[in-house]
């Protein structure tokens, strides 16, 4: 483990483009659909990283990020630390390239998260969430051995998210504000790389749950800070309990606002993406279309991007139940 960190620096274009070549053969192009709200709704199209081979958009960041590694570092072994898609990610691109996996997991994750992770090859440590992210903050964890790949603070994983935002251009050139779901902050940075480099008049908003909105509050402090009210929710693949003060250095200059929304808001655009687009997704694959329902991001178009879909069906099936009644 290196002792003193490479300094933040901003992603290049050319890096996010690099990127997608080399990650070509591995993730998924996903779908740009427009969700069908009727008249008196924002214009809302929705990005479908719950379609990558994993269900989620971490495949793109973990296989940038394997595949940059040297010879040497692959020989090691690789190890992450998981809620369970960044897990999954890193557990793939790993297995891909014929190199041993350990994930330090949230021991609360989904179940499904954890099997899906096993089948891939990984070994699971479980862990509380307090010690996951005391371990992301320190960059290790005793026991485990090989070559680290931080889930969100590591320039070539965040370069690899970038591809998303080519896309988002590409597929909808109209787009005025992109909205992703904030856990560590590596989803919304590498969209906001690519997209302002293209189109800096592309509003960014990054969404968090009521429960753990630590970037909202670092937005209206001016300073990195620690949710002191942090509670654990259904929607456990964002919303942290603190922002890194690497990650504020990473998503200052990029993204223009963050929106908080309620956990019944965010069953609320579960239940409607099921019913409206026959899509699954998990809740923090929510926040970002429930972000754009508010109105907070404009009237559009507004890409929300669904980061993933990994979450136990008879969970899924609760929640937007209960959105219904």
């Amino acid at each position: 483990m290196p002792t003193t960190l490479e300094a933040v620096r901003p992603i290049a274009l050319g890096e996010i483009q690099d990127a997608r070549r080399r990650i070509a053969g591995t993730i998924a192009r996903t779908p740009l659909i427009r969700l069908q709200m009727g008249p008196g709704y924002p214009d809302i199209r929705l990005k479908l990283e719950n379609l990558q081979p994993i269900n989620a958009y971490k495949l793109r960041g973990a296989a940038n990020a394997v595949a940059m590694l040297s010879e040497a570092e692959r020989k090691r072994g690789v190890w992450t630390i998981s809620a369970g898609n960044a897990g999954q990610g890193v557990a793939y691109a790993a297995r891909a390239a014929g190199v041993p996996c350990t994930v330090v997991v949230i021991e609360t994750a989904p179940d499904s998260k954890k099997e899906r992770m096993k089948a891939l090859g990984a070994k699971l440590v479980l862990v509380s969430y307090d010690r996951a992210w005391q371990a992301l903050d320190e960059r290790s964890y005793p026991g485990v051995e090989g070559t680290f790949v931080h889930p969100f603070d590591d320039h070539n994983f965040i370069a690899g998210h970038g591809t998303m935002g080519l896309e988002i251009l590409e597929d909808a050139p109209d787009t005025a504000a992109v909205i992703g779901g904030i856990g560590g902050g590596g989803l919304v940075v590498g969209v906001a790389s690519a997209i302002k480099a293209l189109k800096p008049e592309v509003k960014i908003f990054g969404a968090e749950p009521e429960t753990a909105a630590p970037a909202a509050l670092s937005f209206k402090m001016g300073s990195p800070q620690v949710f002191k009210d942090w509670k654990p929710s259904f929607v456990d693949g964002a919303g942290g309990q603190s922002v890194f003060p690497r990650m504020w250095e990473r998503m200052k200059p990029l993204v223009d606002g963050y929106i908080v929304v309620s956990l019944e808001e965010t069953k609320n655009a579960m239940r409607l993406m099921a019913e409206k687009a026959r899509i699954i997704s998990e809740g923090a694959g929510a926040l970002p279309l429930a972000a754009a329902l508010t109105g907070k991001a404009g009237q559009g178009p507004i890409v929300a991007i669904v980061s993933g879909g990994n979450i136990d069906l008879k969970k899924f099936f609760e929640l937007i139940g209960a959105a219904a009644g």
